[in-house]
């Protein structure tokens, strides 16, 4: 397991920006089936997470014009049973982390992997985003 003070500000650049913090396994169930849709965004503190993917993901919530009505965020490699809960959502994806996953009405409808994320700009995770919230929200 990471420690907090790694862990805490990378956290923090999200739950500052309006995403819940899904810190167990039983908000992931509760956010993931929720009527609607919901972003759930798999933290990480690998590089791809920081350089892209958490910058791409913020871009893409304040530059579409349809949005996710739940944003939330679990941290991996910290928040250890509610990761294991989100995975069981995204089978039979294997586990990838960082990662970007867009539900609707508790069914996965869009998912972004770590190998999507790795060397991609966060602009282009970005525009994959909002094209998905265009079809799905």
């Amino acid at each position: 397991m990471y420690p907090e003070e790694i862990v805490l500000p990378m956290k923090a650049e999200l739950t500052e920006n309006g995403f819940e913090d899904l810190d167990t396994p039983e908000l992931v169930e509760e956010y993931i089936n929720k009527e609607g849709t919901t972003l759930v965004m798999v933290n990480s503190v690998c590089g791809c997470s920081a350089g892209s993917a958490r910058p791409g993901v913020l871009m893409a919530v304040a530059n579409a014009n349809k949005k996710p009505e739940n944003l939330t965020t679990s941290f991996a490699g910290f928040d250890t049973e509610a990761i294991k809960k989100v995975r069981e959502y995204l089978l039979p994806y294997p586990p990838s982390s960082p990662a970007i996953a867009l539900f609707k009405n508790g069914e996965l409808v869009h998912f972004i992997e770590r190998h999507q994320i790795e060397g991609r700009p966060a602009q282009m995770i970005a525009r994959n985003l909002i094209a998905a919230f265009e079809e799905y929200c």
